[in-house]
């Protein structure tokens, strides 16, 4: 079974709660659990991961890289200004997914620039929590 890393960054351990008009009534924990139950229907072992924390995204990312292990992403608000994840992202060794929840395109001016799009593997966003499962059937898919 191919081990898939799902890496949550900022605020995102607060979904069901945080803005629910725009991300959705789903928690974070029902999110780990549909990911997980998802990943074994596709024969991929999902691990989740949520970080509030720049520096720990860093660390798993490298992991990911040093370990060839595929990552389906959502920086959340590191894809608008952190080059030092664009950076962890770009030494990626196996394909690596961005998501979003919400269709940043679509919403306010500074949300329109990712600055992690350019070194993933692809970008799904604007499917709710559906940008994760399309992400999990896109990895399966390239294995």
């Amino acid at each position: 079974m191919t081990r898939v890393l799902v890496l949550n960054g900022p605020n995102l351990g607060r979904l069901g709660t945080r803005e629910p008009e725009v991300y959705g009534s789903t928690t974070h924990e029902q999110l780990v659990a549909a990911l997980t139950s998802m990943g074994a229907e596709l024969s991929l072992e999902v691990e989740v991961r949520q970080t509030d924390d720049e520096a720990t995204l860093i660390g798993w990312l490298h992991e990911a890289a040093d370990d060839h292990i595929p990552v389906v992403l959502n920086p959340a608000a590191f894809t608008h200004y952190s080059y030092a994840v664009r950076d962890a992202v770009a030494q990626r060794t196996a394909p690596l997914i961005e998501v979003h929840l919400s269709n940043p395109a679509a919403r306010e001016e500074f949300r329109h620039t990712s600055v992690v799009s350019a070194v993933a593997t692809g970008t799904i966003a604007g499917f709710g929590i559906d940008s994760y499962v399309l992400a999990l059937r896109a990895i399966a898919a390239g294995l």
